[in-house]
C-alpha cells in the first residue's frame, strides 16, 4: 500500500469517525421524541417476573463494554466471569441481560434500519480482531460519549436508567421494596451506570451503589446519587486513566465538580487490581494471566468484586 493510499484510508476512517460523532445523539432525540413510539415507564410495564427467591439481599446489574451488540453476546472471558460471579454471589439475584448503548432497549442486530450492517459486522468480529469489532466499538464509543456530554446526557441517562429498571422487573425485582442496587459498569458501562443512577434511584426508591471494572467515567453529578461508588483499576490499564486526563471535571482544579464533590464526601473509593490491563490478554478477565499468588487475573477479579457487593450495603 503505498503512502497516498494509507492517507486515503485514514481519511476515511476519520470522517467516518466525525459522522459517527454527529449522528450519535440522535436515538436518545428520537427516543425522547417519541420516534419510536411509546415507552412504557416502570409503572406501565406488563412484565411477569421470574420467580425470585426471598433470601436475596441485593440486585447486582451488569453494563458491558463497548464491544457488544446486544444483551446476549457476551464476549468469552465475560461469560466466564459472569458464570463465577454468579457462584460468588449466592445471596445476589444477577441482572445479566441489558445492552446500555441503546435507549430503545434494541440490540444492534435487532430491528434497526442498518441491523443487516451490524450483523454482517458482528459476523466479522467472531471470526477475529479486525475492522469490524473497531466500528462496533467506535459506535458504542459515542454513546457513550453522549451519556457524559452535558447537553444530551440528561436524555440518554433517563434511557439508560428505564432499561435498567426494566432488567429489574423482569428479574422479580419490587420498585419500593428497598432492596439495594449494586450496578457492575465494565469500561464504557461505567459511565452509563453513573449516568443512570439518580433516575434509577428516584423510580425505585432503594440504595444505589456502582462497582466500575475499569470503568470510564466523566465528572457526571449523578455520582452524588451513589452510596458509594468503587473504581477498580489496574495498573497497565491506560484507558480508564485516559478518562481523568479527558473529562476537566475529574481534574483536582475543579472542587465543585461532581466527581471532586464524590470524592470529598467519600462516596468514591478506588480498588487497585494489580497488574491487569483494560481488555483481552492480560485483562481483568483473563483466565491464563496469574497473580504473584497463582490466583489468575479472572479469579482475582471476582473475589473482589463479590466481596464489594456483599459491603456495599
Amino acid at each position: 500500500m503505498s503512502p497516498i493510499d494509507i492517507l486515503i484510508f485514514i481519511g476515511i476512517v476519520a470522517i467516518g469517525f466525525f459522522i459517527a460523532g454527529v449522528l450519535a445523539p440522535f436515538e436518545a432525540l428520537g427516543w425522547w421524541a417519541g420516534w419510536y413510539g411509546h415507552t412504557p415507564r416502570y409503572q406501565e410495564v406488563d412484565i411477569s417476573p421470574v420467580k425470585t427467591s426471598t433470601k436475596v439481599k441485593h440486585y447486582v446489574v451488569f453494563l458491558s463494554g463497548i464491544h457488544n451488540v446486544s444483551g446476549q453476546t457476551f464476549a468469552e472471558r465475560e461469560i466466564a466471569f459472569l458464570a463465577k460471579l454468579k457462584v460468588n454471589l449466592q445471596d445476589s439475584k444477577l441482572v445479566d441481560d441489558i445492552f446500555p448503548y441503546s435507549v430503545t432497549e434494541q440490540p444492534l442486530t435487532g430491528q434497526r434500519f442498518f441491523a443487516w450492517f451490524w450483523r454482517w459486522a458482528f459476523q466479522r468480529k467472531l471470526q477475529g480482531p479486525g475492522l469490524a469489532g473497531f466500528l462496533i466499538n467506535i459506535r458504542n464509543f459515542w454513546q457513550v460519549a453522549v451519556s457524559a456530554d452535558s447537553r444530551y446526557g440528561p436524555i440518554y441517562n433517563q434511557g439508560a436508567a428505564e432499561i435498567i429498571l426494566h432488567g429489574l422487573l423482569r428479574h422479580g425485582y419490587l420498585p419500593q421494596s428497598g432492596l439495594p442496587v449494586i450496578l457492575i459498569g465494565y469500561s464504557g458501562g461505567g459511565q452509563i451506570a453513573i449516568g443512570a443512577a439518580p433516575y434509577l434511584k428516584a423510580a425505585i426508591e432503594a440504595p444505589i451503589s456502582v462497582i466500575s471494572l475499569g470503568g470510564v467515567m466523566s465528572a457526571d453529578s449523578g455520582i452524588l446519587a451513589l452510596d458509594r461508588l468503587y473504581h477498580l483499576f489496574g495498573d497497565k490499564d491506560g484507558v480508564q486513566r485516559l478518562s481523568s486526563i479527558f473529562f476537566p471535571g475529574r481534574w483536582p482544579i475543579f472542587p465543585y465538580s461532581g466527581w471532586n464533590q464524590a470524592k470529598a464526601k467519600g462516596i468514591i473509593a478506588f480498588v487497585p487490581l494489580g497488574p491487569p490491563k483494560h481488555t483481552g490478554s492480560g485483562g481483568y478477565l483473563d483466565q491464563e494471566a496469574f497473580l504473584s499468588d497463582g490466583r489468575t487475573y479472572l479469579d482475582n477479579t471476582v473475589t473482589v468484586i463479590a466481596r464489594l457487593v456483599k459491603q456495599a450495603f
